[in-house]
Order: structure tokens, then C-alpha cells, then sequence
């Protein structure tokens, strides 16, 4: 064995090099190093694809912690309604996971639902962060995007005065989703924490004069929603009633299951043996399977498609199926008669929309649903100056405000996205950018950061674990009653399932980078934080290579 015994003053940067000597031998590294690696926040697939906005993986590292309440807390920040979100929310953000890349995406929304569950369970409580403004802002419309807007400027300290025309707040959450998806004291229990922050709600109140609120608040928010059923125009020949009418439209079939039958409780519209309901999408699907719950023998939809450019979620039509639901394709109602439906078959042009083949059939019926699409109730904003809504949109900048000073609108009455999750997101954008006007400020949203994509990670250092599954009511039992189909996850498949987020593209100080370093270069300052003392690093990237999350770069040297 030979020995070499060389001091720090005595060696040389070449000869430290050559020799591939550690630190202890070779200090001031950095003239000869090309790279450097530094440690980056990274911007996770499942965060910029929330429509709300939530910093999901920072609440899934306090609940794969254990620390439930600074998890709930951490989703309360964007989204006041998450035991709703775990429940009608599309999760999108899971499909954007990189976990479903190595085996299956993290179960981002049964852990939410968990979260939200527990505060209700537990009361926790929500105040505001701001001191009293003494500024007033009233919100037209109790709906997912007006909540989310009232909730986020009472955090700012406004006084908050939330108007709208039905009995109950929730908008289409109550009056256009189904029982057995959202439980009523569930939306009740969550809405109730917004009231106890101090918003005040005004039920049974139209707003018709934009002009008169104006004078009278600092700041109006519009968020009536999409209320209205579109109406195709097809010919109803002899028919005639059946209990409410023989053909209505989906918006208000769910809406009078709702408010005629008490949501969980008393009797249910009855709407007759053989029910037809024309449509695709998941309003189609809603109103078919409450239906088949309100004693339908035969509950089938129609669709002038496949099944393939359904717009309804697979999940759905799937667990329609499974209730005994029938589907029909390339059909559509060419006109209606007592009883009966004339159906004219369709078939695939060479340009792959439906054409008509001039076949008919007839089907009986006992009610025609027509689910072809919804839309807003705009006549309040007929003679205001200065905004411009055409097509049953109204028109917004960027910070979600009309033509008209002080008036903003979000929601499903402005022309994006249409789902419960975006209009949360759009009244928490509309809040800041209010608050920002109140304050005579502008609201700028921080820069994004960089994509972590799976490449920079190494996932082999997740363990194979897999994912967790809510479990279901079977179809025959759920098909004749209103009792929620999908159930939650306990206390210990949530964590097991909040454990599996691989934190893309930030540390969550796994010690990898510590462990690695040939030259001791990495300092470890706490836990879950360390400084790379660049006197003693050679750029070698083996940190970098080896971090899990790709939360570490290797960049050019610049001096």
C-alpha cells in the first residue's frame, strides 16, 4: 500500500484532480468545475393542472406526515370546500401525475376528501387573515365560484354579502348534482364554516338592479352560473303531462328531485316507468341514473354519437351501467308524440360526424329529458353600461372584470372551463384581483416555476406500493335509493395513499444528496435543508443524479 501525505498548501488543483483527491486535500475547487449543482423548486404536474389552483403536493407532505389539520389548512389557502372537491371534482390533477407513470397515480382526490371530512368531523374553523376593511362587496349567486369568491375576500378582511334567488346556497352543487354523489350535510357543513367567517347570506333575493348594487358596494362579483336548460325545438306534437310534463330539461328534472323531495329525505318526484333522456354529457348521465332511483323500470339515454366522443366522464357512464342504465348511440329524437319517441338512426360520415340514415324507430316513453347543454340567465346585465356578454357568456379581462367599474364576473357565466373545480379557481382569481381594486393595487400572480417532468427523478427509489381504492356500493343495491355510492378512505389507507407522492422536483429531505457526496460538500443545516459548499464540490453531479425528486440542477459555471 502506498501513502501519499499531502497537505492543503502543498497540493495543487491538477494534482487533486488527477488523483481524484476528496476535499479534505483540494479546498477552492470552483476555477476548474464546469458545472455546479443547486437545489431548485420545481413546479408539480399535479399543481398546474389544479383548476383551483392548490398546492397539492405541499398539503400531501403534511398528510403523508400525519399532521391532518396543516394539511387541510394548506388546501383551505385555495379552496374552502374540499370535502365537496373530494367528491365531484374530475381530478384531472391525477391525471397529469408523474406516479402514474412508474405504476398508478396517487389518489389526490380521495385523500382531499379524507382531509375535508375530518375538519367537519373535527369543526375546524377558518378566520380571516386581513383586519376589517370597512370596504363591502356583494356577490350575486351562492354557486362554487361566488363561495369560493366570498370566502377569499372575507379572509381579506371585506364584508362580504352573498345574494341569490333559491333557498338554499350551493347553486348547482345542490340543485344540480345528485344526493348520491355529494351528501347534503356535507355541502351544508362546509358552506356553514364560510357563514361562521362572517359572510353574511341573503336566500330568496334576486338581484336585478346591477346599477343600484354598485352604489351600494364597493364591489359586485357575479356568479349566477349556468341555470338554464337549451331547448333544440323538437316538435311535441299531442303530448301530454306527466306529472310535471312529458319532455323538460335536465336542470330543472334535478332541480325539483332536489327541492320536492328534500335532497335525503321525504318523497321523490315520480317521473313514470320509461324515462328518455337525450343528451351525453354527465347532466345526461345524472338525470338518468336519478331516474332509474326514482322508480324508473327503464331508464336510457340517447346520443347522436359513439360512445368514444361521449363528453361524459368514462367513470360515469361506467357506473350507469353498472345501475342498469341503456345506452344508445347514433340516435336522436326527431319528434314526440303521447308515449312515444321517434328515433331517427344515425350513422359515421366519411369525415367521422353522425349522419341521418332516414330510419326510424319508436320507442316508449313515459318522459323525455332533454340534457343538450346549460346556460346563463344574463337579463340583470341588460342595460348596464359597459359590459359586453353575447351567446350567454359574459366577457372579462384577465383580472375577471367586466367593461364596468367595479362589476366582475366568474364562473360558468364566463367563457372558460365549466366544472365545480374552475369556478372555485375563478372566484379565488376574482377575490385577489377585487382585493387588489379595493386597495387600489394590482393584483400579479407570482412566476411560475420551471416543469419537474419525470426525466430529472429517479424512481426506482420508490417503493412498489399500490394504490389505494375507495370502495362502492354494488349497482343493484345503489339503483333504488339516493345513498352515496362512492366511499371514503380510512385513517390508514389515506396515509398509506399520501406516502406515495414522490414530491416531483422538491427536496422533502430524504438525506440522498448528503449520503452521495464523495467530497462532504453538502451540508445538511436542518432537516429537510442543506447548503453545498461550493469550496469543496468538483461538480461531478452524482448528487444530482441521484435525487429522487429532481429537485437538484446542474448548471453552467459562471466564473
Amino acid at each position: 500500500m502506498v501513502e501519499i501525505q499531502v497537505t492543503k498548501q502543498e497540493a495543487t488543483q491538477p494534482f487533486a484532480v488527477a488523483l481524484n483527491i476528496g476535499s479534505s486535500f483540494a479546498n477552492h475547487t470552483g476555477s476548474w468545475r464546469s458545472e455546479r449543482p443547486i437545489y431548485e423548486n420545481l413546479l408539480p404536474p399535479c399543481n398546474k393542472q389544479c383548476p383551483a389552483g392548490e398546492n397539492i403536493q405541499r398539503w400531501l407532505f403534511h398528510a403523508e406526515e400525519g399532521n391532518y389539520e396543516a394539511a387541510w389548512r394548506e388546501i383551505m389557502k385555495n379552496n374552502p370546500l374540499p370535502a365537496v372537491m373530494g367528491r365531484v371534482c374530475y381530478h384531472t390533477c391525477q391525471l397529469a401525475c408523474n406516479r402514474g407513470k412508474v405504476d398508478k397515480a396517487v389518489g389526490i382526490n380521495s385523500v382531499e376528501r379524507f382531509l375535508g371530512d375530518k375538519a367537519l368531523a373535527k369543526g375546524w374553523k377558518v378566520e380571516p387573515v386581513n383586519p376589517d376593511s370597512n370596504m363591502r362587496v356583494l356577490v350575486v349567486g351562492a354557486g362554487p365560484s361566488g363561495l369560493s369568491a366570498a370566502y377569499h375576500l372575507r379572509r381579506f378582511g371585506h364584508s362580504v354579502t352573498v345574494c341569490d334567488s333559491s333557498e338554499k346556497p350551493g347553486g348547482m352543487m345542490r340543485y344540480g348534482i345528485p344526493t348520491y354523489r355529494l351528501p347534503r350535510h356535507i355541502l351544508d357543513g362546509e358552506i356553514r364554516r364560510i357563514a361562521d367567517m362572517g359572510v353574511e347570506f341573503r336566500m330568496n333575493t334576486t338581484v336585478s338592479d346591477v346599477d343600484a348594487a354598485l352604489e351600494e358596494y364597493d364591489a359586485v362579483f357575479l356568479a349566477v352560473g349556468q341555470q338554464l336548460g337549451r331547448n333544440v325545438g323538437i316538435p311535441a306534437g299531442t303530448a301530454k303531462h306527466v306529472r310535471d310534463a312529458v319532455v323538460q330539461d335536465a336542470v330543472h328534472m334535478l332541480r325539483n328531485v332536489e327541492e320536492e323531495g328534500e335532497a335525503e329525505h321525504g318523497e321523490k318526484p315520480l317521473m313514470g316507468r320509461t324515462v328518455v333522456v337525450y343528451g351525453g354529457g354527465n347532466t345526461a348521465v345524472d338525470a338518468a341514473r336519478t331516474a332509474k332511483r326514482l322508480g324508473a323500470s327503464d331508464s336510457i339515454i340517447l346520443y347522436r354519437r359513439t360512445r368514444d366522443k361521449m363528453p361524459a366522464h368514462e367513470f360515469e357512464v361506467r357506473e350507469a351501467e353498472e345501475e342498469g342504465i341503456t345506452f344508445r348511440w347514433l340516435s336522436t329524437i326527431s319528434g314526440i308524440t303521447e308515449g312515444e319517441v321517434m328515433i331517427e338512426k344515425m350513422e359515421l360520415g366519411e369525415d367521422g360526424f353522425p349522419v341521418p340514415t332516414g330510419e326510424y324507430e319508436k320507442l316508449d316513453a313515459d318522459s323525455v329529458v332533454m340534457a343538450l347543454g346549460q346556460e346563463s340567465d344574463l337579463s340583470l346585465l341588460e342595460d348596464v353600461e359597459g359590459v359586453d356578454f353575447t351567446n350567454g357568456v359574459v366577457h372579462v379581462d384577465s383580472t375577471f372584470a367586466t367593461g364596468r367599474a367595479g362589476l366582475f364576473a366568474g364562473g360558468d357565466m364566463i367563457p372558460q372551463e365549466k366544472n365545480v373545480t374552475a369556478a372555485i379557481g375563478h372566484g379565488k382569481q376574482a377575490a385577489r384581483n377585487i382585493d387588489a381594486y379595493l386597495r387600489q393595487t394590482l393584483y400579479v400572480h407570482p412566476p411560475a416555476h420551471k416543469d419537474a417532468t419525470i426525466d430529472r427523478m429517479e424512481t426506482w427509489y420508490y417503493a412498489e406500493a399500490p394504490k389505494q381504492v375507495r370502495d362502492k356500493l354494488d349497482g343493484i343495491r345503489r339503483s333504488s335509493n339516493f345513498d352515496e355510492v362512492v366511499l371514503g378512505l380510512d385513517e390508514e389507507t389515506a396515509l398509506f395513499e399520501a406516502r406515495r407522492c414522490m414530491s416531483c422536483g422538491n427536496c422533502f429531505g430524504c438525506d440522498n444528496c448528503f449520503g452521495v457526496c464523495p467530497d462532504n460538500a453538502i451540508e445538511k443545516i436542518e432537516p429537510g435543508r442543506y447548503e453545498i459548499k461550493y469550496d469543496y464540490c468538483k461538480g461531478c453531479g452524482i448528487c444530482a443524479q441521484e435525487c429522487p425528486c429532481g429537485a437538484i440542477s446542474m448548471v453552467p459555471e459562471t466564473n
